[in-house]
Order: C-alpha cells, then sequence, then structure tokens
C-alpha cells in the first residue's frame, strides 16, 4: 500500500509526532501541504490529513489545500492534536471530512488526541496537557494506523 501524509505542525510538534508515529505502520511518507506532489498524492492508496487544532478548526493551510484539491476518487482519513477534547456535537475534524467527501474521497476515519497547549488562557499556567501526546496517545494513534492498513482494499 503505498500512502501520504499531509500535516500541519507548528505549535509544539506534537501533530508530527502523531503523524510519524501512524507513518511507521502505514510506510507513509510525511509531508506538509507546500511539499506536496499532486501527482504522487494522486498515486497514493491512502492519504491522511492531520493539523493542531486553532480556535476550534483545524490549521488553515491544511483546509486550504484540500480546498485546492483536484476532484477524485481515493481513501483518506483525518487527524487531529488539541488541548481540549474533540466534542461530538461539533468535532473539530468533521468539517475538513465533508470537504474531502466533496471531493471524492472515502474517508476511512478519524482520530484525535490530547496535546501540549499554550493558546492565551493557558499560558498563563504554562499551558495544559504537558506530557501529551503520551505512549497512550501514541499507541492509540498506531493502532488507528494499523486499523487502516488492514482495511486495504484488494486491488479490482
Amino acid at each position: 500500500m503505498k500512502a501520504v501524509i499531509v500535516c500541519v505542525s507548528v505549535s509544539h510538534g506534537s501533530t508530527r509526532h502523531v503523524a510519524d508515529t501512524m507513518a511507521q505502520v502505514l510506510g507513509a511518507k510525511v509531508v506538509r501541504p507546500e511539499e506536496a506532489d499532486l501527482v504522487e498524492l494522486a498515486g497514493a492508496d491512502l492519504v491522511g490529513f492531520g493539523s493542531g487544532v486553532f480556535y476550534g478548526r483545524l490549521h488553515p493551510r491544511l483546509t486550504d489545500f484540500v480546498r485546492a484539491l483536484p476532484a477524485r476518487p481515493g481513501r483518506a482519513f483525518v487527524f487531529a492534536t488539541s488541548g481540549l477534547p474533540e466534542m461530538p456535537l461539533a468535532p473539530f475534524t468533521r468539517p475538513l471530512v465533508q470537504l474531502l467527501r466533496g471531493k471524492g474521497f472515502e474517508v476511512d476515519g478519524r482520530f484525535s488526541c490530547r496535546a501540549f497547549d499554550t493558546w492565551t488562557p493557558f499560558k498563563v499556567v504554562g499551558g495544559i496537557n504537558k506530557q501529551r501526546p503520551n505512549d497512550g496517545d501514541l499507541a492509540a494513534a498506531q493502532a488507528f494506523a494499523e486499523h487502516l492498513r488492514n482495511r486495504e482494499r484488494p486491488v479490482a
């Protein structure tokens, strides 16, 4: 299986750490949106899209990149790291999932975990989730990637 992960990790490297963990399982290349090769993405069996959460949304560099992608069928997944948990009624991954589906992707899953966050209100106390993502979070990311890898579609 050929996989590529498009990742925006800007604050503390947490999202990149999660992406690298998933990439090891999937044998994937991890790239920033600015480095992504559209031909390589089109040839991938699975494409992951992830970022940290900023003001309740995934990073605009990631969502702008997906908006600019040409429509095409394919498999994708979405992941995020955040200081606060994803809310069931307003998940921060949902808009990107919907955008990808509108581009023709079959979204096989979403993953999120807590991460070190120094957003303004938390900066006063030195941030929250200082030890995250931790071993448990990375094990969950690995298990998620294993599930994606095991769902690989046979060649028709």
